[in-house]
């Protein structure tokens, strides 16, 4: 009986692990699709575009000292785990204007890590209206052009999310104020699509060497 059961436990049970995983890979491998093709912010400045990029896409606003704390939560839930892989970046769209504030911001994080992917870009009200528009989310710009909430766009300029989320349903984005939602939530789609493209990754260099 002895032997028995340590052969289960050397072999039997890790092959039931093994299985698990497996199986959790396949099921929850990919994050859904919640708006195909939104706008590229080459519109709004021509030397940036979502297109062939791993996006956290964020609108600090008008009133951008006051969502600073957004920013750092961010580049230290988000950021620092995520930016050395290639093809990520963080984008904020600005109103115009805004310009002394968010030197500050990257004076600031650039303090803390290295920013080099931490993108600002600025626009009308009307031109950030119209884009943030193709997003089709069911949270609001305030008036300031701002909002807590970021979102996650893949290299193929689709807004990623959940379709079934415990708390919302359907969950557009993750709010930056929160460190809970950054810690428990966010945290783990971003490493869902980073595992996504480097499966298809995988997949494409082993077609290519057969």
């Amino acid at each position: 009986m002895k032997k028995t059961f340590v052969l289960v436990v050397l072999f039997v049970l890790p092959l039931v692990a093994y299985l698990f995983f497996a199986s959790g890979v396949n099921n929850f491998g990919k994050l859904p699709v919640l708006t195909e093709k939104v706008q590229d912010v080459r519109s709004l400045d021509a030397s940036v575009t979502l297109q062939d990029k791993i996006t956290i896409l964020g609108f600090l606003g008008r009133n951008a000292a006051l969502k600073k704390g957004n920013a750092f939560n961010l580049n230290q839930k988000i950021y620092k785990r995520f930016y050395e892989f290639k093809d990520f970046q963080m984008l904020m769209v600005m109103p115009i204007g805004t310009d002394s504030v968010v030197q500050e911001i990257k004076k600031e994080l650039n303090n803390l890590t290295d920013a080099s992917n931490w993108k600002f870009i600025y626009a009308e009200d009307d031109e950030i209206e119209r884009f943030y528009n193709s997003l089709k989310t069911d949270v609001p710009l305030d008036a300031d052009m701002g909002t807590p909430y970021v979102f996650i766009i893949d290299k193929d300029m689709n807004l990623r999310g959940r379709k079934q989320d415990e708390d919302e349903g359907t969950k557009y984005g993750f709010n930056a104020t929160s460190v809970a939602d950054l810690n428990n939530k966010m945290e783990d789609d971003v490493k869902i699509i980073l595992a996504e493209y480097r499966l298809a990754l995988k997949k494409n260099n082993a077609q290519r060497s057969n």
